[in-house]
């Protein structure tokens, strides 16, 4: 895999296909890497490869990627991991679809650089629902296989990086709610259904943004090639 390094961040990142590009942005949580999409319903690599560009990235301390932690980490550090990889290439204008941990990734563009995202496709996002202790044990058990790498971190390090992603008020960590009916970019929602992608972080989307459009069943063998083609249209017309 190719690698960005930006200082003593290192980012390893793969490019697949030809075309307008477009960054996916993996789930697995804090473990977002690449090879996440290999397991998933719909893999963007599969279905999209062959008519576009497809930039994927393991986020920093994910996968093949590392950088120091410092605790001064928040949502804004990922979006400026993922600009570096897209200016790295030279790609100034690109689609954006993200799972899970992808929608507040994609969220995070939105805001820092609307002028650069022709269209955005969030599955699943993650969400505040009553379930804020499922994401500090997510993070938690990240950071128990990672610190022994980490000598430089330590616990209050650790525990202003867990608090500047998980511990504010936001429904989508990382813009506030007010944000989202200011989004002018195209966006597709794909709706999640368990602890952490509940229904209500979606339908949040869907409602709030202008114009989004909204797909309720997606992840079944039944619908999924339906979801695939809306993924596509969409794409085609953003």
């Amino acid at each position: 895999m190719p690698v960005l390094q930006r200082d003593d961040v290192h980012i390893q990142y793969e490019d697949h296909g030809s075309g307008f590009p477009v960054l996916a942005l993996a789930p697995g949580g804090m473990r977002s890497a690449s090879s996440y999409w290999d397991q998933m319903p719909w893999n963007p690599v599969e279905e999209l490869a062959g008519s576009y560009r497809v930039i994927t990235m393991d986020q920093r301390n994910a996968g093949s990627s590392t950088a120091p932690v410092t605790g001064r980490e928040s949502w804004a550090t990922y979006t400026a991991d993922q600009l570096a990889v897209l200016d790295h290439l030279g790609i100034d204008r690109f689609h954006v679809v993200g799972m899970c941990i992808g929608g507040p990734f994609i969220l995070g563009l939105l805001n820092a650089a609307p002028h650069r995202v022709a269209g955005a496709v969030i599955l699943q996002s993650i969400g505040l629902d009553d379930n804020r202790d499922a994401f500090r044990e997510m993070f938690d058990s990240w950071m128990a296989d990672l610190a022994p790498k980490h000598p430089e971190a330590g616990p209050a390090a650790w525990a202003a990086y867990r608090s500047a992603l998980y511990e504010g008020d936001d429904v989508l960590f990382s813009v506030p709610e007010s944000f989202l009916p200011t989004i002018t970019t195209p966006v597709l929602v794909l709706q999640g259904n368990d602890e952490y992608h509940p229904r209500s972080a979606s339908r949040l989307l869907a409602s709030s943004v202008p114009g989004a459009q909204f797909v309720e069943q997606w992840k079944d063998a039944e619908h999924l090639p339906a979801a695939a083609a809306a993924i596509a249209a969409f794409l085609a017309a953003a």
